[in-house]
């Protein structure tokens, strides 16, 4: 069992989720522990996070993770992430949002992709210490693996917090997901002309914006958006393009 370092930060953990309406049973604020001192420990060796100070972590990597339920209610991703929907995070890096989601929604089918393999190394490591089952690890660069039978339009759900325009974004992660299914991109404050630049883009790769949700990270004043992008019908084939070209050329 992990211990915490004193009783704040057990309150901090469970009140900073409780702000997004998610109580926290105990195997899970454990979990979150465990991933915070396993994080901090492998960047003393390996770049995984500039973040690494406990409330910061939690609230800017934990929590952010989970903002995704402020689609409620416009709409209900609760409610798919429990009925067992798969979800691959593309471009994960140190594991968010994905492994957030899976420890508070273990039902989900979870798919994490990402292009070193020192960071999939390590969140095979996380998984394992956290006991977190049904968890597929892609090492791969995401115009390659959406170029993969077994992955192409197979996820009910695409999400990724990585740094890329929308556009970019939008051509690495619609690939994966299946038609009627969706992306969910997290983005900062200054998000309005990203979006309003993904429309060709968007209409190109078969999505279009569903929901757009602003918000601030609790007991911050750090503004994010979530944009949820419907996969309306499938993309074409040509789609990603070859590696490095949808970030130099966006569409």
């Amino acid at each position: 069992m992990v211990v915490f370092m004193n009783n704040d930060d057990l309150n901090f953990l469970i009140k900073s989720f409780e702000s997004l309406g998610i109580s926290l049973d105990d195997n899970q604020v454990n979990s979150f522990y465990k991933y915070y001192q396993m994080l901090v420990e492998k960047n003393k060796v390996m770049n995984l996070t500039a973040i690494t100070d406990y409330q910061d972590v939690v609230i800017k990597h934990f929590v952010d993770s989970l903002s995704c339920v402020k689609l409620l209610p416009e709409f209900d991703v609760v409610s798919a992430f429990k009925c067992g929907a798969s979800v691959i995070d593309v471009g994960t890096g140190a594991g968010f949002p994905g492994i957030p989601l899976k420890i508070v929604f273990p039902e989900i089918k979870l798919t994490l992709l990402d292009s070193l393999n020192k960071r999939v190394e390590f969140l095979k490591d996380v998984c394992t210490g956290l006991n977190l089952k049904d968890v597929t690890f892609i090492h791969a660069r995401a115009e390659d693996g959406a170029h993969d039978k077994k992955l192409r339009e197979s996820f009910n759900f695409c999400v990724s917090r990585a740094v890329a325009n929308l556009s970019t974004l939008s051509e690495y992660c619609l690939p994966f997901v299946k038609t009627h299914g969706y992306f969910i991109s997290y983005k900062s404050e200054k998000a309005e002309q990203e979006i309003s630049d993904s429309k060709k883009a968007l209409s190109v790769l078969g999505g279009s914006i569903a929901v757009e949700k602003k918000f601030s990270l609790p007991e911050t004043d750090i503004s994010r958006t979530l944009i949820l992008i419907k996969k309306d019908k499938g993309t074409p084939k040509t789609y990603p393009r070859k590696a490095g070209t949808p970030l130099k050329k966006p569409l």
